[in-house]
């Protein structure tokens, strides 16, 4: 492992890979001089870059491991270090004045694949494509081409794109069992749209990598997560059930109660407008100033309490920032707790669409505690919550003052890191590790250490390529191969614009779904009042029920995954390709996936199909779940009528005798008794 010279140049080979290749006409590292130009609009960004290249002169190997491109000045323009790990190595790069972009081109191998990027929407496959690392809002549509996009992008930069997402990574997977990150927090952009070599654009004047490298993808994915670190393991109450979401006040619990006695399994109630709500244009919002409100639930301490006793859990809702016009933001500004402006000592305000927020500095120790003990500790977790969202994360302005010094730039994608920890040591803080949990959407490297759960964020209540029900199979797999276990989605999606809502049959298709998933909770998404609900019609409602019971039988499974987890660090939902890497057409495959190494699931994310094909692999006997007969390797057409979605497991699975009996739980007025036996190879 070390620089080699060859003809015009270098080379770097590890592993018989050759990562790095430079030559002056082909260099592996350039340098610029940026003037970017940055804006925001809530939470949607857009950022571009006027480069000045900057010539690097011809490079020196000084020492196997250290290379240095020197000026004509004699001084050292860009160094370039190598330092030995035990699961790799470390490539260390640092520029002189008036540097301040960095370029490295790797060498891409033949037939690889690459994956990863963090928690990526549209593509789980990064080859012949360019991606920003830049959290933010993901847009509504993510498709140019859309019309829903454009309306969006025309009403305030908020349609979105194929690489925007709230939590990005700059870590890539490749199918030659090496992975690559970047360590820093800065702008940056993984590009892999050339087919020879894979890229990265660093916005600063230094750049650390780290390079892994095993001997199989399951051992690289369980490095990744030892390298990022892993969160507590979520409750075991969290998989007993379907957590059901309403926003309705008082009027909630009436609800649960004819949810429950419709046969729902279910294992908590989330209500996010336990602050109360605030009307706007965009929907139902929640008034940010974090506390119960009395207005809206009158009773909620009784009911907390009730609702333990038959083993129900009260989950509520918390984001980072605080409403200008709430008692929580006057004793934060007095405090000093919040970010300030650049050009005054006043506090950074920012608008949420129709009100505006002061942002809590979680680069000052002090406010750090205070919101987890002050905030998430005596107002929710000692009222009685066991849970919550805690949302946003995205929003850091990058023109902010904060009171460690750290530029905008640099903190912008740190803030959800800094997010996850706050809420994880509320947790830790009242010892309620084993009872309580949060769920997040935003994210970067290092979330994976504090965040025990993620969600797919706010996808729009359709079958939209790249913002319907198929993006958060996408985003749950892409997240797994960088370090986060879990993950899970808004049942029914949540977005609701432009006459775009909710059916019946999508509402149903992603209760199917979620019951294949480790967590199942719903959402009445932006505009509850328009669109439909798990308790709209007798029909949904019948099943949503089954198939709460469903996942509620497969608690077991979803423990000893869990387990599993906190092991080797192997996510619970699983790519095709991690298990079968030899397998090809395993390798672009984003429509189904293995739930642990004992399921496969095929959830139907088409409207109006009643069938999909499924990619079965080529080993031990595969059975399908719901007529428990043998399914033949390679594309079969699977039955798939509302209520028996495709799902499959190994004959020999230790839990086979489980799987066997879930189809017990679904009845003939879900879905038709034809099911059984119906297999068209």
């Amino acid at each position: 492992m070390q620089f080699t010279a060859s003809k015009d140049g270098f080379d770097l080979i590890v592993n018989g890979l050759a990562l790095i290749r430079h030559r002056t006409d082909q260099p592996a590292f350039a340098l610029g001089r940026g003037d970017p130009a940055i804006e925001m609009y809530r939470g949607n960004y857009r950022i571009e870059d006027s480069c000045t290249p900057i010539s690097l002169a011809a490079a020196s190997i000084i020492t196997p491991t250290r290379i240095e491109f020197r000026g004509d000045d004699g001084l050292v323009q860009l160094l370039v270090q190598l330092e030995h790990t035990p699961q790799g190595f470390t490539l260390k790069l640092s520029a002189s004045a008036p540097c301040d972009r960095i370029f490295l081109k790797l060498a891409a191998q033949v037939d690889e694949h690459i994956w990863g990027g963090g928690e990526q929407m549209s593509y789980l496959k990064l080859n012949g494509r360019r991606f920003p690392i830049w959290t933010s809002e993901p847009g509504v549509g993510r498709d140019k081409s859309r019309k829903l996009t454009q309306i969006m992008d025309a009403e305030g930069m908020a349609g979105g794109d194929y690489w925007t997402t709230n939590y990005p990574q700059p870590t890539f997977v490749s199918s030659h069992h090496y992975a690559c990150h970047f360590d820093g927090t800065c702008y940056s952009v993984m590009d892999f749209s050339d087919p020879q070599q894979h890229g990265f654009e660093i916005w600063q004047n230094k750049a650390c990598f780290h390079f892994f490298f095993a001997d199989n993808l399951p051992q690289l994915v369980g490095t990744l997560s030892d390298h990022f670190g892993k969160p507590a393991r979520l409750p075991d109450w969290v998989f007993d059930g379907a957590i059901i979401g309403l926003k309705d006040g008082e009027r909630s619990f009436d609800r649960l109660n004819n949810i429950l006695a419709a046969g729902t399994a279910v294992t908590g109630l989330w209500c996010e407008d336990w602050v109360g709500i605030r009307q706007t244009t965009f929907g139902r919002r929640l008034f940010w100033d974090w506390r119960w409100s009395a207005d809206r639930y009158p009773n909620l301490p009784a009911q907390i309490t009730a609702l333990k006793e038959k083993g129900i859990r009260f989950l509520g809702y918390v984001n980072p920032y605080l409403a200008v016009d709430g008692s929580q933001y006057q004793e934060a500004a007095q405090l000093g707790y919040l970010a300030l402006r650049l050009d005054s000592d006043e506090p950074y305000v920012v608008d949420f669409g129709e009100f505006d927020c002061g942002i809590v500095d979680f680069t000052n120790a002090g406010a750090a505690r205070w919101f987890a003990d002050r905030i998430i500790g005596q107002e929710m977790l000692d009222f009685g919550l066991s849970g919550w969202m805690a949302d946003f994360g995205e929003y850091l302005p990058t023109d902010v003052r904060l009171s460690d010094g750290t530029d905008g730039m640099d903190a912008h994608n740190l803030w959800p890191v800094l997010w996850a920890k706050v809420n994880a040591d509320a947790i830790a803080g009242r010892g309620q590790t084993d009872e309580a949990m949060f769920f997040m959407r935003a994210g970067f490297s290092g979330v994976q250490a504090h965040c025990p759960l993620l969600w797919a964020g706010d996808q729009c209540v359709d079958f939209s390529r790249h913002d319907g029900i198929g993006t958060v199979i996408t985003a749950a797999l892409s997240a797994g191969l960088v370090g986060n276990a879990v993950s899970h989605s808004d049942t029914g999606g949540y977005t609701s614009l432009h006459g775009v809502v909710r059916t019946s049959e999508l509402f149903m298709r992603w209760a199917e779904m979620a019951a294949f998933s480790p967590v199942m909770r719903t959402h009445e998404g932006n505009r509850p009042d328009d669109n439909l609900q798990v308790d709209s019609s007798p029909e949904i409602l019948r099943h949503f029920a089954a198939m709460s019971q469903l996942h509620a039988a497969l608690a077991p499974y979803f423990r000893s995954l869990a387990d599993e987890a906190q092991q080797n660090g192997l996510p619970l939902q699983r790519p095709m390709f991690l298990h079968y890497p030899v397998e090809p057409e395993f390798a672009d495959c984003q429509d189904q996936y293995m739930l642990g190494a004992d399921m496969i699931i095929a959830p139907v994310i088409e409207e109006g199909s009643i069938s999909r094909h499924v990619m079965i692999p080529q080993d031990n006997d595969w059975i399908n779940m719901w007529t428990g007969m043998p399914v033949p390797p390679g594309m079969n057409n699977i039955a798939a009528p509302i209520g028996a979605p495709p799902v499959f497991f190994r004959a020999d699975s230790a839990f086979a005798p489980l799987f066997r009996t879930l189809p017990d739980f679904i009845g003939p007025d879900i879905v038709a008794p034809g099911i059984r036996g119906n297999v068209t190879p």
